[in-house]
């Protein structure tokens, strides 16, 4: 009895097979730039943020293309539009309409709609090549402040410190009144743009300097640097290839919180009178100018002032959005 149990035990175990092992799945490795996209994407807000200043921007390129769609120009009048005893839109909310739909101006009856997408081209671009300037000068004297030292560290550092107290919009405003209509090729109001975007970002360097001095700080006594250093590598590659890399992602924050703190500028200089020349459209001129109007025309002030507040709202919250994708040290 024994004998016949054992040999048929034998026979079911030589015909068991193993399970085939399921091959396993190869790591994927996850670069710096796709662990902060997926990070973002988990930031509802900030994409809200972002797909805002993305349409702003698309608005200000496409601005010709959005004036023929409406067959308005933003410098077209319309007086027959306006009330000659009061000078305000005649109609409802400031003269709201289906041919103008955010209303006309008082006085001229232009269409606000099309001024508050030229105005748009004007405070992004000021917003946006001021940080670039910005960016640049802070990113070179910062980093040279910063891993060089000594002298040059101190001299850079008082720099820094004497354009921080400086008064910048006073400033702003006694070289605009100086400078003439007629320079390097540009006139009148491109004169003006120049002129803001170049000071408005010599005087901006300071703040985006003295971050990328102090991670430059840190970041030259880490071990890779004095690795590199030991092989034999110099300054220029040290600079090069280990440090500006590193400084992406703080210089990639400070300039989406740069940008709507520009914009705030233009919108100020404008709205003293100092910004574009009339009959460009900006939102600071046209708060400028709705402040004779404020009680019959409200709606002229409030536009342009939601305007303002939208961009500069969705840009910190993008901006925000980006600090934290880009903190490696975040929790969110």
């Amino acid at each position: 009895m024994t004998a016949p149990l054992h040999e048929e035990t034998a026979a079911k175990t030589a015909t068991v097979e193993p399970a085939p092992s399921k091959p396993e799945k190869a790591i994927e490795g996850r670069s710096l730039g796709r662990i902060a996209w997926e990070r973002l994407k988990r930031d509802k807000v900030a994409l809200l943020g972002g797909t805002i200043v993305l349409l702003l921007v698309l608005l200000a390129i496409f601005a010709p293309v959005l004036a023929a769609l409406t067959g308005q120009s933003p410098n077209e009048r319309h007086e027959d539009l306006i009330d000659p005893l009061f000078s305000t839109p005649k109609g409802a909310l400031g003269g709201m309409s289906a041919d103008h739909l955010l209303g006309v101006e008082p006085v001229s009856g232009r269409d606000i709609l099309t001024r508050i997408v030229y105005g748009a081209r004007v405070s992004i671009l000021v917003g946006f090549l001021s940080a670039f300037v910005a960016v640049i000068f802070g990113t070179v004297l910062g980093t040279l402040a910063g891993y060089f030292g000594g002298w040059l560290d101190a001299l850079i550092s008082r720099v820094m410190d004497m354009l921080l107290a400086f008064p910048q919009l006073l400033f702003i405003i006694s070289l605009i009144s100086v400078m003439p209509n007629d320079l390097l090729g540009l006139t009148g109001t491109g004169v003006r743009l120049l002129v803001m975007i170049l000071v408005i970002g010599f005087f901006g360097w300071p703040y985006i300097g003295r971050i990328v001095r102090g991670q430059v700080l840190s970041l030259r006594e880490r071990e890779y640097i004095e690795a590199a250093r030991s092989l034999g590598a110099g300054r220029g590659y040290i600079i090069g290839k280990e440090l500006l890399p590193n400084l992406v992602a703080p210089i990639t924050v400070y300039m989406t919180l740069m940008i709507p703190t520009n914009i705030l500028t233009e919108a100020a200089l404008s709205f003293l009178g100092v910004g574009v020349k009339p009959p460009t459209a900006s939102w600071g001129s046209m708060l400028s100018d709705a402040v004779t109007y404020y009680e019959s025309d409200p709606m002229y002030m409030i536009i342009p002032g939601v305007a303002i507040f939208i961009t500069v709202l969705a840009f910190n919250l993008f901006g925000d959005g980006v600090r934290d994708a880009l903190d490696p040290k975040g929790t969110r």
